[in-house]
């Protein structure tokens, strides 16, 4: 009888899917979608570890082009205690996400093809521009001359993302596909099971197993990413931006686990529950011989 192979078959791959469907979906809606991406970064402009990054990166980008005589010391002190400061501002949000906002299509780029040893990498220039005009505004020496170039500060190199971005754009590609087919394939396999209540048990407590796997795998990832970072890539920074990125994803394999053992435990209680009174199907094929 096919019955019980083929819903046997039908979890294994709802099972499956779980985490992958989890993926797809973080893939989709977090990373693809410009204000979703935009908004998980956003909170970074406050990070500390970010902001001295940030500082370092516009400072030593200032001072390679800038030429002040005896005065070099002290200007590029001045420059790194208003860039500093500037970081905590309003405007250096607003700055921030508009960069990070420019730098949405490099980063879709550089989790896609790793290969090409891409970078996630936003551009700090606004926010040099910003600082020249403060110190300006101050009467430091030499601040009029500073230069607003281009200035790209790497917050995370694509080579170091761990498993996320394999297969990245075929996961935004199927986005909420995935996790659908999951739940349709689990109650296929159920319907079809011949002991449905074992079979939500044992689906339940495989799809919890799969998303620890997925959070478990997220921690590792991390680990994997801060292990061998570029000298000139802080990684206090890159664990910040990880951290943030990864969020939603490890939140979402935690709460799998949750609903997953929630789901198992409830059924077995159901099961534990029923009527003593109430004859089974083998005591009714029983009295009826």
């Amino acid at each position: 009888m096919l019955r019980r192979p083929l819903s046997a078959v039908l979890l294994v791959l709802a099972v499956l899917l779980v985490p992958l469907g989890a993926l797809s979906t973080w893939a989709k809606y977090e990373i693809q979608d410009a204000d979703r991406y935009v908004a998980t970064m956003a909170p970074l402009a406050s990070d500390p570890d970010v902001r001295d990054a940030v500082a370092g990166a516009v400072t030593d980008s200032v001072m390679k082009e800038l030429d002040a005589g005896p005065l070099q010391g002290t200007v590029e002190s001045f420059v790194r205690d208003a860039v500093r400061s500037f970081t905590g501002t309003k405007a250096f949000k607003t700055a921030w996400n508009a960069a990070n906002r420019a730098a949405h299509e490099a980063v879709q780029q550089a989790l896609s093809d790793q290969a090409d040893g891409g970078a996630v990498t936003i551009d700090l220039a606004p926010v040099t521009e910003q600082v020249k005009k403060q110190l300006t505004d101050d009467g430091v020496p030499f601040a009029d001359r500073i230069p607003v170039e281009p200035t790209e500060v790497t917050l995370m190199e694509s080579s170091d993302l761990g498993p996320f971005g394999k297969g990245f754009h075929m996961l935004q590609v199927a986005g909420l596909w995935l996790p659908v087919a999951a739940v349709i394939l689990a109650v296929a396999g159920i319907l079809l099971a011949v002991h449905r209540r074992r079979a939500v048990i044992r689906t339940a407590l495989a799809a919890g197993l799969g998303g620890a796997v997925l959070a478990v795998a997220v921690m590792v990832g991390r680990g994997l990413t801060l292990d061998d970072l570029p000298k000139d890539v802080s990684s206090a920074a890159a664990g910040a931006v990880y951290d943030a990125l990864t969020h939603a994803l490890s939140v979402a394999g935690w709460v799998i686990l949750g609903v997953g053992l929630v789901v198992a435990l409830a059924a077995w209680l159901l099961r534990g529950r029923r009527s003593p009174a109430e004859p089974s199907s083998s005591s009714i094929a029983g009295r009826a011989e």
